[in-house]
């Protein structure tokens, strides 16, 4: 009989709600992924979304390597399977120095000093920079197990509610 891995369980339970969100109305999905590196013998899933009516994105990433599916099923005695999560939000802005800021604030505010919060701004060669590219990586310090099953609508609402609070710094048309 086939036993699903911590991965496997934790990806349906991202994957049912964060639909679900979508089926209410409160959000859209605008890309899934679902790869399984062979070189490396590494999972990842994917989810992006935004608002209904938005256009900042949120990613939410699942994430397993061979260690984990292997201390999983050989039952290693020290192992401590799980896996990464990461959430990244993605919005096109203006005054970037000013915006970084207060955006800074407003996810320290959302998501506590938990996880680690790093912003990374990009923009095409050639243009003066004034307006860039946000991404906003929100990264646990710890693996999730199923433990952290329940957890995952409150994790979803405050996506949600980040979407809601970085919209106005979008300035992407």
């Amino acid at each position: 009989m086939f036993d699903p891995t911590i991965y496997e369980n934790l990806k349906v339970v991202f994957e049912g709600a964060v639909y679900d969100l979508d089926l209410d109305g409160h959000i859209v999905v605008t890309h899934r992924s679902d790869l399984i590196d062979l070189a490396t013998m590494s999972r990842t899933y994917a989810v992006r979304y935004r608002l209904k009516d938005g256009r900042c994105t949120a990613e939410v990433r699942l994430s397993a390597g061979l260690v984990d599916l292997a201390g999983e099923k050989l039952e290693w005695r020290n192992a401590l399977p799980g896996c990464k999560l990461e959430i990244v939000f993605a919005l096109t802005l203006r005054n970037p120095e000013a915006a970084c800021r207060n955006i800074d604030d407003i996810m320290r505010q959302v998501w506590d000093a938990n996880p680690s919060i790093v912003q990374t701004l990009s923009y095409r060669y050639g243009e003066d920079g004034a307006c860039c590219r946000n991404e906003i990586v929100v990264a646990f310090d710890r693996k999730i197990g199923e433990g952290q099953i329940d957890d995952i609508a409150e994790l979803l609402e405050h996506t949600v509610r980040t979407l809601r609070l970085l919209e106005p710094y979008n300035t992407e048309e």
